[in-house]
């Protein structure tokens, strides 16, 4: 089994030490430019002559706007321009430290091109893949030297995402993998460590986030636009999950999930969905083409979100019965509210609403929920901070009134709250995605791929959430996440919800914080 060094000491590679990338598209480019920018000279290499004057026209232009913009100025600009020398397949290269490979994502082509390079740089170059999803102990493999071949991944764009994931194949040397992780650093990223496992730990972490809102969508909870509100204006994401993947394009993110999934030989938390496979069947790819969970063409409407406030039925007393969990700011909100009459008394955790029941999910649909209370109840939806989030979702069970509903669309209204009333899910959307990211950072974490610390970077860096999945998980409580997570597998009869044993074992690991699950 890897196992990744114990420390970063290894040192950044010299500046004097040329770095040759091989591969001028879009991220080969944008990686020479990074190491250019930080001083050395970068050999681009390329099979085509055109890609070569495409690859470094894009580097200019890029220069040219951050000269425009008041970043360099254009001394710094040219020296940084004529760092980088074309480098046509079979021209020399001299004095390279690191190589990066950037071609087509596939393994027997990675491959042959390494081994090529290796006999033309010197034995202590690195040897460096920016692979987003094969693994790097194939790779390496296949070569001469397999210790010194590392996976180097930077992010799109990389002239501006922070994160390089450093991944260790089975034999490489782990002073490679410092003196890798040293030189994303002395260029200026937020560089992580990892074993070479399928989706490293951004794209293995993250598939929940993008698995959850398309069952969601499978069942009809909501519609994309609602969704991707929530996720936002509750969940403190940036992006929500639907106009997210059309933004990746439902092909890529398509094909990210059946690599994972069929890597993990069906691992039932990575099954790909037959609603994505319609889109990509259709066409429907997102931006680039035009149409996917969104139309982007000129003359479309903008998508309609749910927006429930008019029914608001102002209240006129909350009881709040025992500890609210994640969701006790509200007791503060009201209190400074003003406006109703707050009693506080002992209880199992709920609100009441001029006698209904409003309570925050636990992973339970609120019908699930009211058959266990003996009375009907209407859920909210997890937020990332309740005292600063514009919107809270709604669900109600099948028994609730429509004064019952009315009522805590009117609580969350006076709390300056847009409501989303959301069809009777088990978890809803916020609530499920967080359990399920922290499952399976908590799973990564488990089997040793990275540090809790390096996860919930790479998660924040690389995808920008608004927290790390541990850290996140830490702040809700742990036996919170459990709870919904059994919930979830309850309701829905499907293993995709199996808590961690990371989770599961009291002790078993350490978590942000000193933290213990």
């Amino acid at each position: 089994m890897t196992s990744l060094p114990t420390g970063h000491a290894g040192a950044a590679l010299a500046a004097q030490r040329a770095v040759l990338v091989i591969g001028a598209g879009t991220m080969g480019s944008a990686i020479a430019q990074v190491a250019a920018t930080a001083g050395h000279r970068v050999y681009l290499r390329d099979t085509s002559d055109a890609a070569l004057d495409r690859g470094r026209a894009q580097i200019a232009q890029d220069l040219e706007r951050r000269v425009q913009r008041q970043r360099l100025d254009s001394a710094q600009r040219d020296a940084i321009l004529e760092r980088v020398t074309p480098a046509p397949a079979g021209s020399a290269v001299h004095g390279v430290g690191l190589v990066i490979e950037v071609i087509v994502e596939q393994l027997e082509a990675k491959a042959a091109v390494l081994r090529a390079v290796e006999q033309e740089v010197g034995p202590d170059a690195i040897i460096a893949t920016n692979t987003s999803s094969l693994s790097v102990t194939a790779i390496a493999g296949r070569l001469a030297r397999p210790d010194r071949v590392v996976g180097m991944h930077f992010f799109n764009p990389a002239t501006v995402m922070p994160l390089v994931e450093v991944i260790a194949g089975a034999s490489t040397a782990p002073e490679v993998v410092q003196s890798t992780y040293a030189t994303a650093r002395a260029w200026g990223k937020v560089a992580v460590t990892c074993r070479s496992t399928p989706g490293f730990i951004v794209n293995r972490v993250a598939r929940p986030f993008y698995a959850e809102a398309l069952r969601l969508l499978q069942d009809q909870a909501t519609t994309p636009a609602t969704l991707d509100a929530v996720m936002r204006d509750s969940g403190g994401f940036r992006m929500g999950p639907c106009e997210l993947m059309d933004l990746i394009g439902h092909d890529v993110n398509f094909a990210v999930t059946r690599s994972v999934y069929e890597a993990f030989f069906h691992e039932p938390r990575f099954r790909p969905s037959p609603l994505q496979q319609e889109l990509v069947a259709a066409g429907w790819l997102g931006r680039k083409s035009g149409r996917g969970f969104f139309d982007y063409g000129e003359a479309a409407a903008p998508p309609a979100v749910s927006d429930v406030g008019a029914r608001a039925q102002r209240p006129r007393k909350v009881r709040v019965e025992g500890a609210l969990g994640p969701a006790r700011s509200l007791v503060d909100l009201l209190r400074t509210c003003g406006e109703v009459e707050l009693e506080l008394v002992d209880g199992p955790g709920l609100l009441r609403v001029d006698g209904h029941v409003v309570a925050l999910c636990d992973g339970r649909s609120a019908t699930a929920r009211a058959q266990a209370l003996g009375e009907p109840v209407l859920l909210f939806d997890l937020a990332l901070d309740f005292s600063r989030c514009p919107r809270v979702a709604l669900a109600a069970c099948a028994q609730a009134s429509p004064e019952h509903v009315d009522k805590a669309i009117g609580l969350f209204t006076l709390l300056g709250k847009k409501v989303s009333l959301l069809d009777d899910a088990p978890g809803m959307v916020v609530t499920r995605t967080v359990a399920m990211l922290v499952n399976e950072a908590a799973e990564a974490l488990q089997h040793g791929i990275a540090s809790a610390q390096d996860i919930d970077a790479a998660m924040q860096h690389g995808v920008n959430y608004p927290l790390g999945p541990l850290a996140w998980g830490a702040a809700l409580g742990f036996d919170h996440v459990l709870s919904v997570l059994r919930h979830l597998g309850a309701a829905c009869g499907e293993d995709r919800y199996r808590p961690s044993l990371c989770l599961q074992r009291q002790g078993a690991c350490t978590l942000p914080g000193g933290m213990a699950p």
